[in-house]
């Protein structure tokens, strides 16, 4: 299908895909799925959009809470994005999250949808004290490229290239993208797509900045780490998640510029 054809497009994913860091809870959230959805409402006034990501979910509960509702909207477009939550946990299994990936992959692609996915930057360019994961990040972008190739599906390649670990990408907490980051992403997969209008502009970096002497980056990360670290620790320990009780932004499709009835976030108001 050309790029400009798109009638229905479905997100899956977690809290990246539910826009967190772009917005809040109060005013609402965009996202780089909002944002891609508008550059396809650009090509295709007539473009319906659906976006059931929930923050906190890992792989195996995209494949198991969203592929069946995704399947039943019988999307043209579909973007399926998860696993930074699996591989944040002690007990992560590169093969067995891309196992449920490529699960979703295939259910959605035999349909006919023409389904897009992402790979991870080096977080441990982002975050310093993150650095003990990289060698997962980079196992599982290999994984999911790997199963994007079996089954035709697109990768906006994150990954390979470096603005994507400018901490101006990303939002105080490191784990989710800026609005800057948001709409990078946005302009990644619509150039992945080869939507019309869009090129590879997102891939330049940005202006230099001042690098902070050692002592300043050191109290930085021993400010992020209590701010944001600790408190993730601590609900991981307590068995909760921040998407505890929520439920997806747009679970129907609706045009573009379009508001559900009722607000989805059902669950308790904290830090994601």
């Amino acid at each position: 299908m050309n790029s400009g054809e798109y009638l229905r497009y479905v997100a899956l994913g977690d809290s990246q895909t539910e826009g967190l860091g772009d917005g809040d809870d109060i005013i609402g959230l965009r996202g780089w799925a909002d944002r891609l959805a508008e550059r396809l409402a650009a090509v295709n006034p007539s473009l319906a959009y659906a976006n059931l990501a929930v923050r906190g979910r890992v792989a195996g509960q995209v494949r198991t809470e969203q592929l069946g509702p995704a399947l039943a909207l019988r999307p043209d477009l579909a973007t399926v994005v998860a696993g930074v939550n699996d591989l944040l946990r002690p007990r992560f299994d590169a093969a067995e999250v891309a196992g449920h990936l490529e699960e979703v992959f295939s259910a959605l692609t035999v349909t006919g949808a023409h389904v897009v996915t992402l790979t991870f930057p080096d977080v441990g360019k982002i975050a310093p004290l993150a650095r003990p994961v990289r060698s997962r990040v980079f196992d599982l972008n290999a994984r999911i490229r790997a199963a994007a190739a079996r089954h035709g599906v697109t990768v906006a390649d994150t990954a390979g290239h470096a603005v994507t670990t400018d901490p101006r990408l990303w939002s105080a907490d490191r784990l989710h993208a800026s609005p800057l980051g948001h709409e990078r992403i946005a302009a990644d997969v619509a150039h992945a797509i080869h939507l019309p209008g869009s090129d590879d502009a997102w891939t330049l970096p940005l202006p230099p900045q001042a690098v902070p002497a050692g002592w300043q980056a050191a109290a930085a990360e021993l400010r992020w780490a209590a701010a944001f670290l600790g408190p993730w620790l601590a609900r991981r320990l307590r068995g909760r998640s921040s998407g505890n009780g929520r439920t997806a932004k747009r679970p129907q499709f609706l045009p573009l510029g379009t508001t559900p009835d009722s607000p989805a976030d059902t669950g308790p108001r904290e830090s994601p």
